[in-house]
């Protein structure tokens, strides 16, 4: 039905109609796709990572686990998926944690999700905590926790079904000073197929 490119660093969003899919592919490998979902007909219902995580019993997402609300009901499906093991806990980028971290205050993706809730009357209240397509947080037996190197080889995709319809948000993570892009933020594609 639709493709574009998301520039490299770009923000985008987009209504998925119900049974709608949307393909996120990262086209070059080793890009971080920061991603944020809303009830179109209602963004004060959103995804909420706790959900999320409880009913896949995993705080990394594949294909088979869903997306879920505050409301506790499924926004996407995830139907097909090549990386595996996509992140819950990472956060965004942006460039205050920036600052506090690498004592740089790049722009992150908090500032373009910022710039596409905007076009949705939505903004700074509205962001919560986001799924990470792409990225890696390992997390040790003890708890200790760091952002990986990219290691998504290009082509590799993932595919949501909308089971709503839902206003998708993405940040190409413009991030350079952790590894998640492995230091070099590149382009990705988005599909919207037919349901």
């Amino acid at each position: 039905m639709h493709s574009e490119i998301v520039s490299a660093c770009a923000p985008w969003s987009r209504v998925i109609k119900t049974g709608e899919r949307l393909r996120i592919v990262d086209t070059h490998g080793e890009q971080a796709v920061d991603f944020l979902c809303y009830c179109a007909d209602d963004p004060s219902e959103r995804y909420h990572a706790p959900n999320t995580i409880k009913k896949a019993n995993s705080i990394l997402l594949t294909k088979g686990h869903s997306l879920y609300s505050d409301r506790a009901r499924a926004l996407f499906s995830i139907e097909e998926d090549s990386f595996g093991g996509h992140d819950t806990i990472g956060g965004c980028c942006s460039e205050m944690s920036n600052k506090m971290l690498y004592g740089v205050g790049n722009r992150g993706c908090r500032e373009n999700f910022l710039s596409a809730l905007a076009d949705h009357g939505l903004g700074w209240k509205d962001i919560v905590p986001n799924v990470n397509w792409f990225m890696s947080v390992p997390v040790d037996a003890v708890g200790a926790a760091h952002v990986a190197k990219g290691s998504s080889r290009p082509g590799e995709f993932v595919t949501l079904r909308a089971e709503m319809d839902v206003l998708a948000v993405i940040s190409n993570c413009p991030q350079v000073l952790n590894p998640c892009n492995n230091f070099n933020p590149t382009d990705v594609a988005v599909d919207i197929l037919a349901n």
